[in-house]
């Protein structure tokens, strides 16, 4: 792996939390993701399932982690199974864990290889009424494909039909929804990534270059900082195709008096950074480009100044709905006949500002975690807002990852990012 790992104390104060939650005797597996194919014999990078992750720290396939915390054999309260290296796969693989890794890592002290998993599950189950079983329960997910977990739920329902089962992922969702200071570290190295790229890509951007050549400088940037890469498939988008949401071509040259929408982020240690500027391609804004940019930009300052402890997401967009509606007026994009003829449930701000202005941020772009219960202290957000002007072939969206504090506010993990129009010019002209 190209990043640092996070000390072991880390995954098991993860793990104490998650064993707190759960009923009287139980048992939680937890399985890692799949590697997925795609054609004849090739493979996609390997993803670790972040649950498994957040848990353990073990980031390799073939891997499961059973935790039993009531079991009456002290041996068999935290159990972690790898799948057993040997010559032909460290030839052919590279350097798997060893079990003294695997716990130096984890924190975990039985560590066993797969083939021992059936008994070692027997046995649990046997001194167990309650089994915990996970599954993607993420509000957006859309899952197609049958996951190791689905699968394991089906095979263990068959074999012990009369134990109680229940659901993992609503206290995962709530475990991961508040961040540890580990953590949040690995975010801002992962944000501090992120800058050095966008730093790079200043001085690159210029009438003629193409998106695809930008996506290269932020990758070669990322890569030779430790990241694995882009954390989500990476937007480059100039002039017009800034107003689809989610362009991912990439293909199009840069061209003058054009603006250049860039939502990217680097991944590190598994945890993700989610940044979108927009800058004039020649270097210097127009009067019209200026204005729409300082519009989201008070957006995307006051958004963040009200997302504090206590706050209700939902009422949270609705907030910054108003104040962008406030903005678009100014702009003369809408008017107060439009306003006072709106759908409720549609309305008139959101010709130009259709998506929702924050989400969580962690171990997944779009972390788990409460989307309608109170904001709480070390929860991490995004807070994007845009302005999207088809007619005018011109979207401008801003996007920073800030911190929830406990009697603090917030910090931004993208305070160092530039983003003032002025410092945006003076580096583009440098």
């Amino acid at each position: 792996m190209k990043y640092q790992p996070l000390s072991s104390a880390l995954y098991i104060k993860n793990r104490e939390k998650f064993c707190y939650k759960l009923t009287e005797s139980s048992v939680a597996i937890f399985n890692s993701n799949d590697i997925m194919p795609t054609n004849a014999d090739g493979t996609m990078r390997f993803r670790q399932n972040n649950d498994l992750f957040y848990l353990t720290g073990i980031d390799q396939e073939e891997t499961i982690l059973l935790v039993a915390p009531d079991c009456p054999n002290p041996h068999m309260r935290e159990v972690l199974f790898l799948r057993e290296t040997n010559e032909h796969i460290a030839i052919w693989e590279g350097h798997k864990y060893t079990k003294e890794e695997a716990e130096a890592t984890s924190g975990i002290k039985n560590i066993q290889w797969l083939a021992n998993f059936e008994q070692v599950l027997n046995t649990v189950m046997a001194l167990s009424c309650n089994i915990y079983l996970n599954t993607n329960e993420h509000l957006r997910a859309g899952v197609i494909v049958e996951t190791q977990d689905a699968r394991f739920i089906k095979e263990c329902k068959t074999k012990f039909p009369l134990h109680t089962y229940h659901r993992a992922a609503p206290i995962m969702h709530e475990l991961r929804g508040a961040k540890e200071k580990e953590e949040i570290d690995q975010l801002q190295i992962a944000c501090d990534i992120t800058e050095k790229g966008f730093r790079r890509i200043l001085s690159f951007v210029k009438p003629g270059v193409t998106e695809y050549e930008i996506e290269a400088e932020y990758l070669h940037e990322f890569v030779r900082n430790r990241s694995n890469g882009f954390a989500y498939q990476p937007i480059i988008a100039s002039g017009a195709s800034a107003c689809v949401l989610h362009y991912i071509e990439n293909h199009k040259a840069c061209l003058a008096g054009e603006m250049l929408l860039m939502d990217v982020g680097a991944e590190y240690g598994n945890y993700n950074a989610d940044m979108t500027r927009t800058i004039p391609v020649s270097g210097r804004f127009s009067e019209r480009q200026r204005a729409v940019y300082d519009a989201v930009l008070r957006v995307q300052k006051e958004a963040s100044q009200i997302l504090r402890i206590g706050t209700n997401i939902q009422d949270y967009h609705k907030e910054v709905g108003l104040i962008m509606q406030s903005e678009l007026v100014s702009l003369g994009l809408i008017d107060d006949t439009d306003i006072k003829n709106q759908d409720p449930a549609w309305p008139a701000y959101k010709k130009y500002f259709m998506h929702g202005t924050s989400h969580h941020l962690g171990l997944d772009v779009h972390d788990v975690g409460t989307m309608h219960g109170p904001v709480m202290p070390g929860m991490v957000f995004t807070v994007e807002p845009g302005i999207y002007i088809q007619e005018e072939g011109l979207g401008i969206r801003l996007e920073n990852n800030i911190v929830i504090q406990e009697g603090k506010g917030y910090f931004d993990l993208m305070r160092n990012i530039p983003v003032e129009a002025e410092e945006i010019e003076e580096l583009m002209n440098s």
